[in-house]
């Protein structure tokens, strides 16, 4: 979407806000009907460990959850600060049952990477497959093991926190297709940027945080947001009859009835606090999801 095909706004329209800012850019095309989750680690069964270990990594999913359509899955490892320059081989092992035999644990994912960075880094793995997988057969999640090791044999992927390594503990980041939560009967007007109507109405409005320079957050990239423009006319304020009452006895002291957010809804968010750690958060009155006149 584009500026020249929004509506004007009249003086008192009011743009979708709260803790992350007043006014976003726009941008078209982004899916409606997701949800993005942050799914924590927890400790694996004694049935797939030797001596205790691997300890890390059990994911352990809803059953809403596992009914849906997986769009993106990124598993998300920090890895330790180097020293010096090294090339580190992290890889993925999916877990099974100790048997007889010993371990059978499956290499699902192995990169080779190149880092010189004395800072902690954060690395991400395509894990749409392996979701999918586990979705549709339960039984053979048993977790994961992660390494990442440098040249000189040692583990830089934290997976046991050490003192001050709190919040950087491996987790999954999941986009899935959610169910329409807005279909029910809405008492306000939605329109589009094609619309004629002058009431008070939604319009469409998808806010892209990276066009707005917003690299902290992780996920979602962009967001369906909307916002309400609109004229308020008397006739329709028998609901909030001390504004017209005011309008009529001190004109030039109030701005008359406003179109604004009636309802909104919150959204799922991932991203980087000051220290690099990724937070999970659902962040207060970020999507209109009903306008009206007050």
């Amino acid at each position: 979407m584009k500026d020249k095909n929004l509506p004007s706004l009249p003086r008192c329209s009011l743009w979708p806000g709260g803790a992350l800012g007043d006014r976003l850019p726009l941008a078209g095309g982004a899916p409606t009907a997701m949800e993005t989750d942050k799914t924590k680690t927890s400790q694996t069964e004694p049935l797939v460990q030797i001596d205790g270990k691997p300890s890390c990594c059990f994911f352990k999913f809803s059953p809403k959850l596992m009914f849906t359509k997986v769009l993106k899955a990124q598993l998300w490892v920090y890895l330790r600060p180097l020293q010096q320059t090294s090339t580190v081989y992290l890889q993925i092992l999916r877990l099974k049952p100790v048997t007889e035999q010993g371990s059978r644990h499956i290499r699902i994912r192995s990169q080779k990477i190149e880092l010189n960075s004395r800072a902690g880094h954060w690395k991400s793995i395509d894990f749409k497959h392996v979701l999918q997988n586990w979705f549709k057969q339960p039984h053979t999640n048993w977790g994961i093991d992660i390494n990442a090791f440098d040249e000189s044999g040692h583990d830089l992927a934290v997976t046991s926190l050490r003192p001050g390594e709190e919040g950087l503990q491996p987790f999954l980041e999941v986009k899935v297709l959610e169910t329409n939560k807005r279909s029910r009967r809405n008492l306000g007007l939605d329109c589009d940027e094609h619309s004629t109507e002058s009431r008070c109405c939604r319009y469409p409005l998808t806010v892209d945080f990276e066009a707005f320079g917003w690299d902290w957050i992780i996920a979602p990239k962009r967001y369906k947001a909307n916002y309400c423009s609109g004229q308020c006319e008397y006739m329709f304020m028998q609901k909030y009859p001390h504004t017209h009452l005011v309008q009529h006895a001190n004109p030039r002291g109030s701005a008359g009835p406003c179109c604004t957010p009636t309802k909104m809804s919150p959204i799922n968010m991932l991203y980087f606090n000051d220290k690099q750690q990724i937070i999970h958060g659902k962040i207060p009155g970020m999507v209109v999801d009903r306008c009206g006149c007050s």
